[in-house]
């Protein structure tokens, strides 16, 4: 365990933090479909509503076909905590199963069903290197009294981290409201993970001053032992207001402005997620979460045609849920799964459930309680707004 040096608490890499989940069992690999609805739906009888099963919309259909609850990350973890099930089956990654460990009570269980399932972006803002970085950043910005905001989209101890420094977690809903939060108590907001979601944030509130941090700069890459390899490159922070950490989702940088206007000369209206980078977003329609993107098309004229901007599958599910309209995929063929959530094997999901079943508790995602603890401190700050 690494002890973070701005913070009294310990913590590690997340590769680390849960190498003893289980793999998937060699009987439990070639499953066909009929073979595993059978089995799921004997596992869930037999559990009865001991068990509560959450997909993410940005799940394959064989997954969210036998959840419980669809959603986005937060959506769901707050259906985990209003129910009152044992055992909580986040199909999704790892950053989420933490969320829903946070808020559940003590005696339910968080099961993820991939060990494989974890976040790139996440990873790209571990907080012992942010914890690296918090001194250097303090002093290039002159002693700026500095609030790091966290997107949701992040592991459970740079939630816990930003709560130590004053700050708090956002939405993609909500991130305007965060960054004005911060405002009032500090000179200058660190944004974390996601750089397009902070500078399109920044952008709504028409603020100018933002520069971008890489995660490798100066005595960082020294500390994580990267010196020889990574040239030092620290921006000046002086005028800045808004630092936003180098980071961002690899489905969503995917999308360019060509894809929007190929769309819209098709006829096609655009509804792409605050992810993406700003200029698809100043092109596109309309502009919000996968819980917006999924009111857009239930409000839609029958016969209308949205492309949607943000992971492949809740394209697909759009389409099947909502077949009067003509939903695609913003980037047509060329779009591509989320290569964390397929991890989410329907194979797993089985698995899973045919132990707990049977009395065993494979995969189970448990914060520590300082972490926890601090964590949701930063959430209730959100949930303050």
């Amino acid at each position: 365990m690494v002890e973070l040096q701005s913070v009294g608490f310990e913590s590690e890499l997340s590769l680390f933090k849960y190498d003893t989940l289980e793999q998937l069992p060699e009987s439990h690999r070639d499953l066909d479909e009929a073979a595993r609805s059978r089995r799921i739906a004997a596992a869930r009888e037999e559990l009865g509503d001991r068990v509560i099963v959450l997909g993410h919309n940005y799940q394959r259909r064989e997954i969210v076909e036998h959840a419980d609850f669809i959603g986005d990350s937060y959506e769901l973890s707050k259906r985990a905590a209003e129910s009152d099930a044992e055992y909580v089956v986040f199909a999704g990654v790892t950053f989420m199963a933490e969320s829903a460990d946070i808020i559940t009570d003590d005696d339910q269980t968080v099961i993820l069903p991939s060990m494989e399932a974890s976040c790139p972006m996440a990873g790209m803002a571990e907080a012992v290197q942010v914890d690296s970085a918090w001194e250097t950043l303090v002093e290039e910005s002159g002693g700026k009294d500095i609030i790091p905001v966290t997107y949701m989209n992040s592991y459970a101890d740079l939630k816990a981290f930003c709560a130590s420094h004053g700050g708090l977690i956002c939405t993609s809903s909500n991130a305007a409201d965060a960054f004005e939060w911060a405002f009032e108590r500090g000179d200058a907001v660190l944004f974390l993970p996601d750089k397009h979601l902070g500078r399109n944030t920044a952008d709504e509130l028409g603020i100018d001053e933002v520069v971008e941090w890489d995660p490798w700069a100066g005595d960082v890459a020294e500390s994580m032992g990267a010196a020889d390899e990574v040239e030092p490159d620290i921006p000046d922070l002086g005028d800045a207001e808004v630092i936003l950490w180098d980071g961002y989702c690899q489905v969503h940088e995917r999308f360019r402005v060509d894809h929007v206007e190929e769309a819209q000369a098709d006829g096609a209206k655009v509804v792409a997620h605050p992810e993406c980078r700003p200029s698809v977003v100043a092109a596109a329609d309309e502009v919000g979460s996968t819980s917006h993107i999924c009111d857009v098309i239930e409000n839609a004229d029958p016969g209308e045609t949205w492309a949607i901007g943000t992971e492949v599958h809740l394209a697909r599910h759009l389409a099947r849920w909502h077949p009067e309209v003509d939903v695609r995929p913003l980037c047509g063929d060329a779009c591509m799964d989320c290569n964390a959530m397929r991890q989410v094997d329907p194979n797993y999901l089985t698995w899973v459930l045919e132990e707990l079943a049977a009395g065993r508790e494979p995969n189970v995602v448990e914060v520590a309680p300082e972490e926890k603890e601090l964590a949701a401190v930063a959430l209730d700050r959100m949930l303050e707004l």
